[in-house]
């Protein structure tokens, strides 16, 4: 048989391995293995390439510090604070509940970086509640599922990290480039999350109370620092991407640590007044023990461990589709397009499809070498592509048959991934909505870059 019979073969049988649920990493994995044979490519190039992936990836020491840091938020109770904010502020409206929720997504994605995390933290801690609010349990999973897409768009975000690494452009300029497309995908999901619960008479409401609004906005002071603590880092140039997420880990550690013997001591003295212990359960979260860190780097070294390995097996994937042409067959076909918008739709069509099926992270190393360079022979912003590849990749995570997402919501709330499909529907048309708005105007992705809008208004009004 030639060689192109049997990379057929290899790749009809690794797609039944996936349909039959073989982890995404051991189905690429074989698939390079089998063709590195056919191709007369030796294991040591494999094991090679893997390697030089993490020898040559300062940027990519990032992507395990922001996992460790959702996970010492969600343990310190800073996530469960956060949450607590955001339903202050939206429970006075039908469906406020499920609106705070995505709120909650939104706040956990500015420290986290990862859509799973978001999912997962924020799913667990609220679906109950809205159940017992009276919401159905099929859409409370969905909506937690919907929120966490915003986790690798809002920065600082880990897929960002790779694409940034990959395509050989600046991080910070990606994450502050992602803050308003996350924003608006945010307050789409929060009016689709209206119309569903006005119609469905979801949700029980609460008065809007300045006082309740101030209590929770102190209470989660810790989470808007460390949000504030990576944006101005990042956005002033005072450290770099890993750097920030260094400082954040450690900041969440201290805090973590701190609290723990702080909240102690003021609930089990009789001597400090009532007051005082009220206000301390304002200002001081729950914490841990020093002995409690290494667990949690533990369980963030877990989601590392399946996460790198993807990283380093996706690029030695690129390679070896690059060897049998398909950039050329890709790129000549979105290129035949002709055009701006022809070819930036294509692209996103693309990306749309690919994300039906597999995981933003591989999603994003064998599509993005391909589709960027052929988008700015076009005269699409490098900037602006990355965070179009990326919105859309994104809108995957609640797509079937993948919408990996939709599994993590099913897995964390106890309700079956196919009956999630029916709400997910119209958080799916209302992130489109976005997509496309981010693709048709560009400023979205540009403003908040130096010589975007802002700063030349700024300019023009220091010249004033």
């Amino acid at each position: 048989m030639t060689d192109g019979t049997w990379i057929t073969l290899i790749s009809i049988a690794v797609t039944i391995l996936f349909m039959l649920g073989t982890p995404v990493l051991l189905i690429i994995f074989y698939w390079v293995v089998g063709c590195s044979f056919v191709m007369g490519l030796t294991l040591d190039n494999t094991g090679s390439e893997m390697l030089n992936v993490f020898k040559d990836g300062f940027a990519l020491l990032a992507m395990p510090l922001f996992i460790l840091t959702g996970d010492l938020i969600n343990k310190s109770g800073i996530a469960k604070r956060l949450s607590d904010f955001a339903y202050s502020c939206l429970g006075w409206m039908r469906g406020g509940l499920a609106m705070a929720a995505i709120g909650a997504c939104g706040l956990f994605a500015a420290i986290s970086g990862s859509n799973s995390a978001t999912t997962a933290t924020i799913g667990s801690m609220l679906h109950p509640e809205m159940v017992k609010g009276g919401y159905d349990e099929r859409f409370s999973a969905a909506t937690a599922a919907a929120g966490g897409t915003v986790g690798i768009i809002i920065p600082p975000s880990i897929i960002f990290i790779v694409y940034g690494f990959l395509m050989n452009l600046p991080i910070s300029d990606l994450f502050i480039a992602g803050l308003v497309p996350g924003t608006l995908m945010v307050m789409a999901m929060m009016i689709a999350c209206f119309i569903i619960c006005y119609r469905n008479n979801w949700g029980f409401l609460i008065t809007l109370n300045p006082w309740r609004v101030f209590k929770t906005a102190v209470g989660a002071w810790l989470g808007f620092f460390a949000i504030g603590l990576v944006l101005w880092g990042i956005y002033t140039g005072k450290f770099s991407p890993t750097e920030a997420a260094g400082v954040t880990v450690g900041f969440c550690i201290i805090v973590g640590c701190i609290s723990y013997p702080l909240n102690k001591i003021m609930r089990n003295d009789p001597s400090v007044p009532v007051d005082e212990k009220s206000l301390s359960s304002m200002v001081v979260v729950e914490g841990f023990t020093p002995l409690e860190v290494p667990s949690i780097v533990v369980r963030s070294a877990q989601i590392t461990g399946i996460l790198a390995p993807l990283i380093a097996v996706s690029v030695v994937m690129q390679q070896i589709l690059s060897l049998l042409g398909a950039q050329e067959v890709i790129g000549g076909f979105v290129t035949s397009m002709g055009g701006y918008y022809p070819v930036l739709f294509t692209a996103m069509a693309i990306v749309f499809v690919a994300g039906m099926i597999l995981e933003s992270l591989p999603v994003t190393i064998i599509l993005a070498p391909i589709l960027a360079p052929i988008a700015h022979s076009v005269g699409v912003d490098p900037i602006q592509f990355a965070v179009i590849f990326l919105v859309g990749a994104s809108i995957g995570f609640i797509t079937p048959p993948y919408g990996l997402n939709l599994y993590v919501a099913s897995g964390v709330t106890g309700v079956p991934y196919f009956r999630l499909l029916r709400y997910a529907t119209m958080y799916l048309v209302s992130l489109v909505f976005v997509w496309l708005c981010v693709a048709l105007f560009p400023s979205l992705s540009k403003t908040l870059l130096p010589g975007g809008g802002i700063f030349e208004f700024l300019s023009g009004m220091g010249a004033g």
